[in-house]
């Protein structure tokens, strides 16, 4: 599947592991919040804890780890791992902790997304050298310095928001143009 394609009902039950559920209100975008950082700190510690030196990279991604981005109050999180098939290495381990495994997606870098209800975060996993970790932290590096693509960000996502969704997952692809476009500058800014 294209990355900028949305994934159909069926595509991500496919994907999804345990129920599927719709959205039950509008997607909320919140003003930066300082105790975000702090909130990612705490995850960190207790991932470490339960995974040790499996755990090979844990940062903090996504609009919460931009000062002064206005984002939803999910905290996102990349954990690097040796091999994301090799279930048995990490899973256990960060169910004890807490974590519970929702997607499952072999088709896109055998990325797996664990949520954490009680504060509110998406730990996204990857095996060690996949091309979208660093995709990922370019972008988030790229939008703390550069004011002008962290406004064009804000007001997409806002945009976006006050759309109707079915799916959450939904309003994420459907940021995916603008994401493109703010790593392709990212990514051409850097030094050769």
């Amino acid at each position: 599947m294209s990355e900028n394609t949305p994934y159909t009902e069926q595509q991500l039950r496919e994907i999804v592991i345990g129920e599927l559920k719709p959205l039950d209100g509008p997607i909320v975008i919140e003003e930066y919040d300082p105790e975000w950082p702090r909130r990612f700190e705490r995850e960190e510690q207790r991932i470490r804890a339960a995974l040790g030196d499996r755990a090979f990279q844990v940062e903090h991604a996504g609009s919460t780890s931009v000062p002064g981005l206005p984002a939803k109050p999910i905290i996102d999180i990349v954990l690097v791992v040796a091999d994301t098939t090799d279930e048995e290495a990490y899973v256990p381990a960060l169910e004890a902790a807490g974590y519970v495994l929702r997607i499952r997606e072999p088709d896109w870098y055998e990325h797996r997304m664990f949520r954490e209800r009680e504060t509110n975060v998406n730990l996204h996993v990857f095996s060690a050298g996949c091309e979208e970790i660093d995709r990922m932290l370019v972008f988030r590096n790229w939008l703390r310095e550069n004011a002008s693509d962290r406004e064009l960000y804000e007001r997409t996502k806002r945009e976006l928001a006050e759309k109707d969704w079915k799916y959450v997952q939904n309003y994420a692809h459907a940021k995916t143009a603008v994401v493109e476009e703010i790593i392709a500058r990212a990514q051409s800014s850097r030094p050769s």
